[in-house]
């Protein structure tokens, strides 16, 4: 068992540094919120002035480039590195925490919770080496599995392969866990957008119950489940939960039907932007070693299924005192 040990927000923290985190912490929010929409934006801007031929070549040079993000990105060490994720690292701060080893000559299935409205803790974990995952995992590689239509979207797609995201889409899983070699850990976000509405501070609600595809990918290639649980990341804004039936849920229901996310209407700790600085430990369990069935059958799928919710609570069970939480506070899974 290990972690890496980061700074601890003390009194004695330079106006600079602070300066530093909160930009850094604005930049991460705006860029998940607004970077697709601007890359839109200015490539249809570009278009109406006498750079057009730039857009054009670009848009063109994409399409040749369509399937990259499902077969295993465009990854960058340069990007994975920058020192704004350390920033970001030190504003709550965050820790990733290892339970047992990851063998590098194996490939892994990592189900991450809970999603929290932004899914900070999975990005700094698994997205950038902040948190020191491969220090950590030495010969193993994380990738973060996002919504494909992201890739879909120019100039932004470049910034999420740089940081080793890649489609959450059977192509791309397939690709990672059978033709990327050994050592690839695959995190996937299980809970979605129905769980990210249910993110509010002091509850820790997971959506997992009917959600069984990762389960099965991970039969199909022969890799081992492992859970993972980001404690303090529903902490980091508060939310307005619409009542069933409202306006607001159904406007909600509906974006999630048609763009696979919903809005979420949260506000921080000030700015309206910033999360609240709240400790977020991010938990990664043991292997649940799990035999390749090319075609798994429904059994198989829900036997697997029950053990990996087993594990889950286990393992949140046995970090939550430490983790602040206390002794009689309980996972909840739906």
């Amino acid at each position: 068992p290990g972690s890496v040990e980061l700074s601890e927000r003390t009194p004695e923290k330079s106006h600079h540094k602070e300066f530093l985190e909160n930009i850094s912490v604005l930049k991460w929010i705006w860029s998940f919120v607004l970077l697709g929409p601007a890359c839109i934006g200015l490539m249809v801007y570009l278009l109406l002035t006498s750079l057009w031929p730039l857009p054009v070549l670009y848009l063109m040079w994409q399409l040749t480039d369509w399937h990259t993000p499902e077969r295993g990105g465009r990854r960058s060490s340069f990007v994975r590195n920058w020192k704004v994720w350390k920033h970001v690292r030190d504003y709550f701060p965050m820790k990733l925490v290892k339970t047992a080893e990851l063998n590098p000559n194996k490939n892994y299935v990592l189900g991450c919770h809970p999603h929290g409205v932004f899914s900070i803790g999975a990005f700094a974990s698994f997205s950038t080496e902040a948190c020191g995952f491969m220090d950590l995992f030495p010969g193993v590689r994380s990738c973060l599995c996002i919504l494909g239509g992201l890739f879909k979207i120019p100039l932004y797609r470049e910034y999420a392969m740089a940081t080793g995201c890649c489609p959450v889409s059977k192509p791309s899983l397939a690709h990672l866990l059978s033709k990327s070699g050994q050592g690839n850990a695959v995190v996937i976000v299980v809970g979605g957008a129905a769980e990210s509405l249910l993110s509010l501070p002091g509850v820790n609600t997971v959506v997992m119950k009917q959600r069984k595809g990762f389960v099965r990918v991970a039969l199909e290639f022969g890799a081992d489940l492992v859970p993972v649980y980001s404690y303090g990341e529903n902490n980091m804004f508060h939310q307005v939960i619409f009542s069933e039936g409202s306006v607001g849920w159904r406007v909600q229901q509906l974006f999630k039907k048609i763009m696979s996310f919903s809005p979420c209407l949260f506000v921080g700790e000030r700015w309206f932007w910033m999360p609240y600085h709240c400790p977020v430990t991010t938990v990664v369990g043991s292997p649940i070693p799990v035999p390749k069935r090319p075609s798994p059958t429904q059994e198989e799928v829900d036997h697997y299924h029950g053990l990996y919710m087993e594990s889950l609570a286990n393992l949140f069970n046995e970090h939550k005192a430490s983790c602040g939480l206390s002794d009689s506070h309980e996972l909840r899974i739906v």
